[in-house]
């Protein structure tokens, strides 16, 4: 009994450190070297905000503990990972997902518009409605086709239920 424990820790560990380096890597990628290398790349698009400027620190920081929470709960409820090709075993429906059937990307997207607004970037709001009209064919022509497949009815029930973006709409 013992070592079956000691495999699912194991199993669990593997899994986490996998979210954590697909988090770094590729919305670590999304949200922060592509907005850097836009702003450092010339002279961007200036949106003048003055003050209102710090209102981009709430989105931003919004946006990072939903998609911690959300990866959280891929990798332990789930038991798998925020990546394509090792996506979660178990069908994730709590936390943000009660709200919205796409809270990570809802996440990624908050904070590229809260450093569109700290930036006072037009450049960096261009490319974060960029990203969303991406997210938004990925979801429709692969990620909602697959989970249908692969979770049937609850998951036809949960997208009846759930909104796909906005939360109550």
């Amino acid at each position: 009994m013992c070592g079956r424990r000691g495999v699912t820790a194991a199993v669990a560990f593997m899994t986490a450190l996998k979210t954590l380096l697909w988090s770094v890597f590729v919305p670590g990628t999304l949200t922060t070297l592509v907005p850097y290398l836009l702003l450092s790349a010339g002279a961007p698009l200036r949106v003048e905000l003055s003050g209102f400027r710090y209102l981009g620190l709430l989105p931003i920081v919004s946006g990072a503990l939903i998609y911690f929470r959300c990866a959280w709960d891929f990798t332990f409820t789930g038991k798998g990972t925020p990546a394509p090709f090792d996506p979660p075993k178990e069908m994730v429906a709590r936390g943000p997902y009660r709200y919205t059937r796409n809270p990570m990307y809802v996440a990624a997207l908050l904070v590229l518009a809260g450093e569109a607004a700290w930036f006072e970037s037009g450049l960096i709001l261009g490319y974060a409605l960029a990203v969303y009209s991406v997210f938004h064919l990925w979801v429709i022509f692969y990620e909602e086709p697959t989970l249908r497949r692969k979770f049937g009815e609850p998951y036809e029930k949960y997208c009846r239920e759930v909104p796909r973006w906005i939360p109550g709409v």
